[in-house]
């Protein structure tokens, strides 16, 4: 089966060819930091204007890029929410209006079901079932994932998400956005010991997040040391990132004790943090537990983790509907 996937759930038009699920033919992304960087974060406006733009090329560019023609497509799978209703309702309504001319099933999905089944797209996926931290500029969460198909919600984040923390973190260290590459990359330089911030594990017997606290102590600390700040930085940087990296290994090795799962996967923009990658695979090897994390190219918002998701719910038999529409919030 050959699925076109398509995402839009925020600022990056994506569209990829998979074959049966697993084998990505092409996976094309077309990014908008150029747009968003000066106003330090995503306008909706901007962005729900630029996926116009880029929507068709992008997905004409997957299809030739996979070697194939159209009409070889089996099915579509379009990312439908959660995410910003603007961006998710131009590649939703491409999607529907695809399928229907090319008179082939196509399926909604869950963004955050695609970054889970992103890990399948890796040479050694888990095996079910496997505790999964999903962390991202959005969404930060942790799931006992059953089957393709099936999770449940553990804990996840009671404010700020990882990802947006980064991103606010290095707006107050006028380092620039996307904060995640930046303050990682700023975070080599400097000693994690040296600038110590609290790590918010809130209940350590549950699986929720909260970092504004933490967002609001580094702010503190760059009021109170306004005259040292250009030399601290990079230690500035290091400090705040091990407090996220320590608070997001220690919840999802916790959840895996819990559920007695012997794998663990990091899926999601933050999956791409070198720190908390290296953190993840040394305690997972100290536990003897086995660690999926997708490569780079499929940590961030991308299409073929879409496309492998939708791919399970269409082999099921499962559609949607011309009068199916986006969502901006998980459904209750």
């Amino acid at each position: 089966m050959i699925t076109l996937g398509i995402e839009s759930s925020c600022d990056e038009t994506a569209a990829a060819i998979l074959e049966n699920g697993t084998r990505i033919l092409s996976s094309i992304v077309a990014s908008q930091i150029e747009v968003h960087s000066p106003y330090g974060g995503v306008v909706p406006e901007l962005a729900s204007r630029k996926h116009i733009e880029a929507i068709a090329p992008v997905v004409d560019e997957a299809i030739q890029s996979a070697g194939i023609r159209a009409p070889m497509l089996d099915g579509v799978a379009v990312t439908q929410g959660p995410g910003l209703v603007g961006s998710l309702l131009v590649g939703f309504s491409f999607a529907k209006a695809f399928a229907y001319a090319m008179d082939i099933p196509w399926i909604g999905v869950n963004h955050l079901e695609g970054h889970i089944n992103s890990v399948f797209l890796t040479r050694t996926p888990p095996a079910f079932p496997f505790i999964a931290l999903l962390a991202s500029g959005g969404h930060t969460a942790i799931y006992h994932v059953t089957s393709h198909t099936t999770s449940t919600l553990m804990g996840q984040t009671r404010d700020d998400a990882a990802g947006e923390a980064f991103d606010k973190v290095s707006k107050m260290l006028d380092l620039g956005y996307p904060g995640g590459k930046i303050i990682s990359d700023m975070a080599r330089k400097g000693d994690p010991k040296k600038i110590f911030f609290k790590r918010a594990y809130l209940d350590k017997n549950k699986f929720d997040f909260s970092f504004s606290g933490l967002k609001t102590g580094v702010r503190r600390y760059i009021e109170k040391n306004l005259r040292h700040l250009n030399r601290e930085v990079p230690d500035i940087a290091a400090g705040f990132q091990a407090s996220v990296v320590d608070v997001l290994s220690f919840k999802l090795f916790a959840a895996a004790e819990k559920m007695d799962c012997r794998h663990v996967a990091v899926v999601g923009g933050v999956a791409a943090n070198s720190s908390l990658r290296k953190k993840i695979e040394t305690t997972a090897k100290r536990k003897g537990m086995t660690v999926h994390i997708p490569p780079l190219s499929l940590c961030g918002d991308n299409a073929a983790m879409i496309a492998a998701a939708g791919y399970h719910h269409l082999v099921q038999g499962q559609t949607s509907h011309l009068d199916s529409d986006v969502y901006s919030r998980i459904k209750s």
